[in-house]
């Protein structure tokens, strides 16, 4: 059954401007270079976390727990600037100028906004304050809003550069601001450097890096489905995997772990929702984020960007079988090059050259944020009844499903057009198993309603 998104009323209110959250003692002041995977254009954006909480915590608690936390996080306490070594790179210039804080309200319960947030959507934006910057590098690292709701309960939402940080490493951030509301100490320290992530000298490209457009061209570079599908009316979809279905998704391929076998289904039946409009030659790519940091023994703490995107591919033509083994295979070759340490090097090497992008033209891209214990941040009063991104977006997202652990949340926006045929090929299983039984296990929810990118 589908169900429309439930817009909220304009009845957000700030009682004081926002003020700027500083350091509590002095800090490093210099210059922090980033990484080549960290200075991507392709991650040029904030992620914006959206948590729902019980019971809130006193404003000025958060505030000064925040200024402690800057103390050790202080590159979030910074600002972005162009290198001054080349123009084409991105530094954080570690002035201790601080974060964003806004506090606000708003006349609602959390019961009513639990029942909105099985599917973002554009007027959730107001939970986050709305920076007037004239460019991405004019607004700080890091910004936060803190609503809190007629019945006690409490909106969290943040917003923080990608450029400094992963998933991974905003969890450890959300998660250390947390500790020390309610501690002392932090039980890890962030490892800040991220000279470890240097290039070789000179760069060695010695593979083939298909997520990448200046190696692999795309052989039908006329087609951008990535731009197409901005340039439409978007609606969010969220699908949550049940582990009954799960059983169906995973019994026809032998061994292969949950996350291979939803990425494989989303990928296929998102390239479903488009095919009878596509050459059968058409190379579609999937691609998804793996975390390198046990593979190239990054240090504990490191907060930085520590993922590469894998890359599978495949035609129309084969990826549109009804059998899953295919897709699920591609996924698990994929995964298997970012075991390679020669591979990941090579990698990072590629992306010394500027001109590299990542290849979206034709490309699905997956973010897994299940298993980050983003859904575990406590700040004294409860974990959230609710986590997930502010909006939703044409990437596709992973998301824990709260309660459930082994349950899998898919949110991903689609063109209006394809809504109804995507739902469609989303709930069914491999090998067409029956509509009596899909039914029960998969939960679909849908807005309907245009949303911009977040």
């Amino acid at each position: 059954m589908l169900q429309s998104s439930i817009e909220l009323p304009d009845c957000i209110y700030y009682a004081n401007q926002p003020v700027t959250i500083t350091p509590c003692t002095p800090t490093p002041n210099h210059s922090l270079y980033l990484s080549n995977i960290d200075d991507q254009k392709f991650l040029r954006f904030s992620i914006k976390y959206f948590y729902l909480f019980k019971k809130s915590v006193n404003f000025e608690i958060l505030k000064s727990s925040l200024s402690r936390v800057l103390v050790d996080y202080y590159p979030l306490a910074g600002r972005l600037r162009t290198s001054s070594v080349h123009d084409q790179k991105l530094e954080v210039y570690c002035n201790g100028e601080g974060a964003l804080f806004a506090e606000a309200f708003m006349d609602t319960t959390v019961e009513e906004l639990l029942e909105s947030s099985k599917v973002p959507n554009k007027s959730w934006k107001r939970f986050l304050y709305k920076v007037d910057a004239h460019t991405f590098l004019d607004v700080p690292p890091l910004v936060v809003q803190v609503t809190s709701l007629r019945c006690g309960g409490m909106i969290l939402c943040t917003a923080i550069n990608h450029c400094l940080c992963d998933g991974i490493g905003t969890s450890q951030f959300l998660h250390a601001w947390a500790e020390l509301t309610t501690a002392k100490y932090l039980t890890i320290l962030p490892f800040h450097s991220r000279h470890v992530l240097n290039p070789s000298q000179p760069s060695q490209v010695k593979f083939r890096h298909p997520a990448y457009t200046s190696t692999t061209p795309n052989p039908t570079p006329q087609i951008q489905l990535f731009n197409f599908i901005q340039s439409q009316p978007l609606v969010p979809t969220s699908f949550t995997f049940h582990p009954t279905h799960l059983h169906f998704l995973k019994k026809h391929c032998a061994n292969c772990t949950t996350f291979e076998a939803v990425a494989a289904h989303t990928w296929r039946s998102w390239v479903q929702s488009f095919h009878l409009s596509l050459p059968p030659t058409l190379v579609m790519k999937l691609l998804f984020s793996v975390n390198i940091r046990s593979k190239v023994k990054l240090p504990k703490g490191y907060y930085g960007n520590g993922f590469l995107l894998a890359c599978a591919e495949s035609s129309v033509r084969e990826l549109v079988v009804p059998n899953l083994n295919h897709a699920v295979k591609l996924v698990q070759e994929a995964k298997e090059k970012m075991n390679d340490s020669e591979y990941i090097r090579s990698m990072i090497d590629l992306l010394e050259d500027t001109r590299v992008e990542t290849d979206l033209s034709t490309s699905l891209v997956i973010s897994q944020w299940s298993k980050m214990g983003l859904e575990e941040v406590d700040f004294g009063e409860g974990k959230p009844l609710h986590m997930g991104p502010l909006t939703s977006d044409v990437y596709c997202l992973f998301l824990p499903a709260i309660g459930n652990a082994n349950s899998v949340r898919v949110l991903l926006s689609v063109p209006e057009s394809m809504v109804e045929s995507f739902h469609y090929h989303m709930n069914q299983s491999c090998e067409n198993d029956s509509e009596e039984e899909n039914g029960d296990v998969v939960k679909v929810t849908n807005g309907f309603h245009s949303e911009d990118n977040g």
